[in-house]
């Protein structure tokens, strides 16, 4: 099998920002393509074409040179990129574009690894140009790409069935308490205050990578979505006094206190009974008889609720702050105690249909990486397609 190097196959060019300012005399509209675009087509946007733009085609690779996502990888799409993206172009057209731009995705994580810059990570351009490419024919190329794409498919799909679980948990707050911007079941109206017994912040202390007595809990173990993530975990160690004032206990409400002005306010119930602690930038909420932690969970969460956090916040630069006291006179509906415990348990009942599929996704993530692995070092066999 041939192998040839990223910088033997393609030449490399960054995108440039863009200003609609140099938009051309004839207005015409090119799809702006951005670091979400490599992944699906769920944000198109459009703009004006500018005469010195850096344009792509359906056959370059695009990367995210820049920032978090840097690695990234994105392929058959059309458009101008800003400058945070880069393009592969082709220098001839011996190969299969989607089969090299699979490969690439296989390697993003050794990309980030090898990332410069100190704060904001840049791809290292060299060692892109050095990873080697395993090139079998054309056709074998193909057939490899088809059997790839085939499996991320039903990834994507799983994750699709995903999504609809957190929509379907919306649907059920809106079914049982109305939209709280109007409030037509015309439930009482209070603060957060008026259904939790404390609001505390977690420790300003510096935990340690791999190990500690207590996981320690951060802003992005708390979802936007409004769920808990407990991957990513740093350490800490606590006594006594410290454990009795930090560590959360199921049925917590987690409430992110101070991040980006677009995601202050991730709200989640601590749903794990392994003991954790919380950083300085999370309050630890308790409920009192009147209040739920899921119920109150779920009104944050919700298009009204985000549009109140968001409007909290909106003459912030930079990062933003809702503090315990703040949080706490955020107005609320206060429907009875029974019907948000009945909220609860039909959230509770959707989340296990969800964790179902979760760890189904985790089954067909698993083989993917089987078939990648096979498939760059030439072992890829029709039989070793994913079954469902």
């Amino acid at each position: 099998m041939r192998v040839r190097r990223i910088g033997d196959l393609f030449t490399i060019a960054k995108g440039k920002k863009y200003e609609d300012t140099q938009a051309n005399a004839a207005n015409e509209m090119v799809r702006y393509i951005q670091i979400e675009d490599l992944r699906n087509d769920n944000n198109i946007k459009m703009v004006n074409k500018i005469d010195n733009g850096v344009y792509v085609t359906s056959n370059d690779v695009l990367i995210a040179w820049d920032g978090a996502n840097a690695g990234t990888v994105g392929y058959n799409l059309t458009g101008i990129i800003g400058s945070t993206l880069a393009v592969l172009r082709p220098r001839d057209s011996d190969n299969y574009i989607p089969y090299i731009a699979m490969f690439l995705r296989s390697k993003s994580s050794y990309l980030r690894d090898n990332c410069t810059g100190a704060t904001i990570p840049h791809i290292h351009k060299k060692v892109l140009e050095d990873i080697e490419v395993p090139l079998p024919s054309y056709d074998r190329q193909k057939e490899i790409a088809y059997l790839l794409d085939k499996a991320q498919a039903l990834i994507d799909k799983r994750k699709q069935a995903i999504a609809k679980f957190d929509e379907l948990v919306q649907a059920v707050f809106l079914d049982m308490f109305g939209d709280p911007t109007i409030n037509q079941m015309g439930y009482p109206i209070g603060i957060i205050r008026d259904l939790i017994i404390e609001a505390k912040y977690g420790t300003s202390k510096k935990a340690n990578e791999g190990t500690g007595q207590f996981p320690y809990l951060r802003m992005n173990n708390i979802t936007y979505q409004g769920y808990m993530d407990y991957s990513n975990l740093k350490y800490i160690d606590l006594d006594d006094k410290e454990q009795e004032k930090y560590l959360v206990q199921r049925g917590d409400l987690l409430f992110n206190r101070t991040n980006s002005k677009e995601l202050v306010g991730k709200t989640a119930v601590f749903d794990s009974d392994e003991k954790m602690a919380i950083a300085g930038y999370i309050v630890r909420v308790k409920t009192n008889d009147a209040g739920n932690p899921y119920f109150i969970s779920g009104y944050l969460n919700s298009k009204h609720g985000k549009k109140v956090l968001q409007e909290m916040c909106k003459n912030i630069i930079g990062m933003a702050n809702i503090n315990a006291q703040e949080l706490q006179n955020i107005t609320i509906l206060i429907p009875p105690r029974e019907l948000q415990d009945s909220y609860e348990r039909k959230v509770k009942a959707i989340l296990e249909e969800k964790k179902k599929h979760l760890t189904q996704l985790q089954h067909l993530e698993s083989n993917f990486q089987a078939l990648l692995q096979k498939a760059f070092k030439g072992e890829l066999k029709v039989k070793d397609g994913v079954e469902v």
